[in-house]
């Protein structure tokens, strides 16, 4: 059988143009909530203390965390089943339009579900793209590829933070802006009100228009045609995915347990075991289509025994360097502009977190490009080895030598610590899209993909889960019984010691990655 030829370039222009903006904009979508948070909540809980709110704010990330782990493994299965071009505009439709209901929710649980919803969509994006880039276009250029998945997204943070810059400083002429479209005044208040977080969560919505493009000019993946010629496609199926639902639950429930309600209740010796055991769950789950499908096919004779050993392993590798970078991102990089937003003494007037959000997403951008041109000359291994050398120390840095900010003028230091944080903690999500296509054959790279960086997400939330307990052993408890601006200092040097602490998980992968795979200078399989 001859296999179909590849995409013409101009169909090739036209993928990588689709992908790259559904990774900008779910880079939109995830820096949404790091900026919108505090604002949204403090209107969605107007009786509840910070600390409530914050703890609010953290199991809101973990749930996101858990859906994008999970939409990883759903989508990467829809997509090696039914093709990469469908799938991806499913899920950029599901993270668009559940972003833009966030918009119009009364109740804290309501952002919660919705941003689980919409995080379906996101984690499913991330690896139909980066399957559908790299299958299409040459191998020569897939560090480059690679370079601008990894800018794609930061470019979509980078924009948030700019959105919201301009929103805040011309409030009034976006509320003439809304009312010359028809739109009621009151409509225009209620989006704009307390940093305008409802008008740009409503922003999120816009992505969905993107699949118009998609549908009528990206050609699908020439390797993924040929793979369903030979029929391994129909070895994936649809019961399967019963095992990814029992994993989402079981995820739920460790996300539940460690919430405070539920902790102060129980404590850690119930919270251990039934976070050990639904993780084993959740393993199980979401590695059960893989399995499944690669029981079929070795029974058809299209896997051998030894490939089939070589995949799980890699399955499990890459979801443990994938956690470890992901950990120390949603501990760091994620955390900062929330928790720079305490520089200021209360009552300052100040666009302290869009400064914070605008540099680390400058320094992501640039940072991301380079990575994978780095693992290019360097190789796989000692690429991710430096890159957790570098990403801790920008951790540490920034969370230790920033103090206060008066609240007029540029920050100078708090921006350049910020650009480096951000920098040198999304370096991986630049080598990523470089190195997992290169573990897994084409029949289950997009689940195999979507399980490994998304898998990360889950260990990732319950790591942030245990920011609460890291705080107490900087003295947290002391924090209550201050006022004013010593309350404030106290605050920071205690979620900053807690953040300094828990990006130390990049010693992890500083060890991990050397049981790794070094595939420079092999093609996709």
């Amino acid at each position: 059988m001859t296999p179909p030829s590849s995409p013409a370039p101009k169909g090739a222009v036209a993928a990588l143009i689709a992908a790259f903006l559904g990774w900008l904009f779910d880079g939109f979508e995830m820096g949404l909530f790091p900026l919108i948070g505090k604002p949204a909540l403090q209107d969605l809980l107007p009786t509840s203390t910070a600390a409530e709110q914050g703890q609010w704010f953290t199991v809101i990330i973990a749930v996101f965390l858990v859906g994008a782990a999970t939409g990883g493994v759903l989508f990467g299965w829809l997509g090696d089943k039914m093709g990469r071009v469908k799938a991806m505009t499913l899920a950029i439709f599901t993270y668009a339009i559940f972003t833009g209901l966030c918009a119009f929710v009364t109740e804290a649980w309501q952002f919660a579900g919705l941003r689980f919803i919409a995080s379906l969509g996101m984690g499913g994006e991330w690896a139909l793209g980066v399957a559908l880039v790299n299958e299409i276009w040459a191998g020569k250029n897939r560090a480059w590829i690679a370079g601008m998945i990894g800018a794609a997204s930061n470019i979509g943070f980078l924009l948030t933070g700019v959105l919201s810059l301009y929103l805040n400083a011309s409030l009034e002429s976006v509320s003439h802006w809304i009312s010359s479209m028809g739109i009621s005044q009151g409509t225009a208040d209620y989006l704009l009100h307390n940093r305008g977080w409802r008008f740009l969560a409503v922003s999120g919505a816009a992505p969905a228009l993107i699949n118009f493009f998609i549908l009528i000019f990206v050609p699908e993946s020439h390797k993924w045609e040929a793979e369903k010629k030979s029929g391994s496609t129909s070895h994936w199926a649809t019961i399967d995915l019963l095992g990814v639902l029992a994993a989402a639950v079981a995820a739920l429930g460790i996300i539940a347990v460690w919430t405070p309600q539920i902790f102060d209740k129980v404590g850690n010796i119930v919270a251990l075991p039934v976070t050990v055991l639904g993780l084993g769950i959740a393993l199980w789950g979401y590695l059960h289509p893989v399995r499944r499908y690669m029981t079929r096919a070795q029974a058809g004779g299209s896997v051998l025994a030894a490939d089939r050993a070589i995949i799980m392993r890699n399955l499990l590798i890459g979801a443990g360097l994938a956690a470890v970078a992901l950990m120390g991102t949603w501990g760091s990089a994620q955390q900062a502009a929330k928790w720079a937003s305490f520089l200021s003494p209360e009552g300052t007037k100040s666009n302290i977190i869009e400064y914070v959000v605008i540099a680390t997403a400058l320094g992501a951008i640039l940072v991301t490009i380079l990575a994978p041109l780095v693992a290019d000359k360097l190789g796989r291994r000692v690429t991710y080895f430096l890159l957790c050398v570098v990403a801790l120390g920008s951790a540490i840095v920034f969370f230790q030598t920033n103090g206060s900010y008066t609240g007029s003028g540029m920050p100078t230091w708090l921006v350049t610590s910020a650009f480096l944080l951000g920098g040198l903690t999304a370096s991986f999500y630049g080598f990523f899209p470089l190195y997992f296509p290169e573990l897994f054959p084409t029949s289950v790279r997009a689940t195999g993909q979507g399980f490994c960086f998304n898998f990360g997400r889950l260990i990732a939330a319950i790591g942030s889960l245990q920011f609460v307990n890291l705080m107490s052993l900087f003295g947290s408890d002391k924090v209550t019984q201050l006022t004013g601006d010593a309350k404030r200092i106290m605050q920071l040097q205690v979620e900053a010691n807690a953040f300094s602490v828990l990006s130390c998980v990049y010693l992890v992968g500083m060890v991990l990655v050397w049981f790794a795979p070094e595939t420079k200078g092999r093609s996709l399989q």
